[in-house]
């Protein structure tokens, strides 16, 4: 960690602690840009990536934001090439398999979003073991969304809901927002208040599409191995400058 990234430790002067977003999602863009600037393997990037995602977390958990989704991986990325796949692969292994202990000692709580189903055998036992290990822990929400994409996120719960009327267990009138919400990969965890993309691509990329309905959306140029403390700092003013009216007009 650098020096720059030790002076925010506690929550700046200049921000509203009860205005603080709940859940904050980000999308961690830029690594393999980062790496080809600097003369490096694309590779070299996601490692660097992780060291930037370990300390928001530690942040958030610092300055009292519940909730933390990186997306990680989405269904789009097996288009990457093998090698570059493979080696995320590996990473997310090896990341899950060294921060264990750690994630404990922070009484963090991870979750993985996603069709888990389609990873390798052996990261499926480290998330599965992540996740049993951390799942009583009462501090920050850590989400992963891994293999995710938000429109197969969408059909997997329509079909889900669509069985259980076939089956005469659900009738039509009864299927409500709610209801539907228990059916995503979410279910249990509110929905992000603030969307963060880094590398300046104005798009949401499938990630999260009923759940950011709402959501204030912060874009950066920075690349996402460069985002730190003071990164983050300027996203949450930008945030707290903001109306939150959710389609209302609010009286002055």
């Amino acid at each position: 960690m650098t020096a720059k990234q030790t002076v925010l430790q506690e929550l700046p002067a200049n921000l509203d602690r009860t205005r603080l977003p709940k859940h904050v999602a980000v999308i961690m863009d830029g690594n393999g840009r980062w790496a080809k600037h600097r003369g490096l393997p694309r590779i070299m990037g996601h490692r660097r990536g992780v060291d930037a995602l370990k300390d928001l977390l530690r942040c958030c958990r610092d300055w009292g934001v519940q909730a933390l989704t990186a997306y990680a991986f989405s269904t789009e990325n097996w288009g990457r090439p093998l090698e570059e796949v493979e080696f995320l692969m590996t990473l997310f292994e090896r990341v899950l398999r060294q921060e264990l202990r750690e994630m404990m000692q922070e009484n963090v709580r991870i979750k993985f979003v996603g069709n888990l189903d389609a990873l390798p055998p052996t990261l499926q036992n480290e998330i599965e073991r992540s996740m049993l290990e951390t799942q009583d822990n009462q501090g920050i929400r850590f989400t992963v969304a891994t293999n995710y994409g938000g429109r197969q996120e969408i059909l997997k719960a329509c079909r889900a809901i669509a069985t259980q009327v076939q089956q005469g267990h659900l009738q039509p009138d009864e299927i409500d927002e709610s209801l539907f919400e228990r059916h995503l990969y979410t279910a249990g965890t509110c929905d992000p208040d603030l969307l963060i993309r880094t590398s300046g691509e104005m798009r949401i990329s499938n990630f999260l599409l009923w759940q950011m309905a709402y959501a204030e959306i912060y874009v950066t140029k920075t690349l996402w191995p460069d985002f730190n403390r003071h990164e983050f700092h300027q996203a949450l003013v930008s945030y707290q400058e903001r109306d939150r009216r959710f389609g209302r007009v609010l009286e002055k």
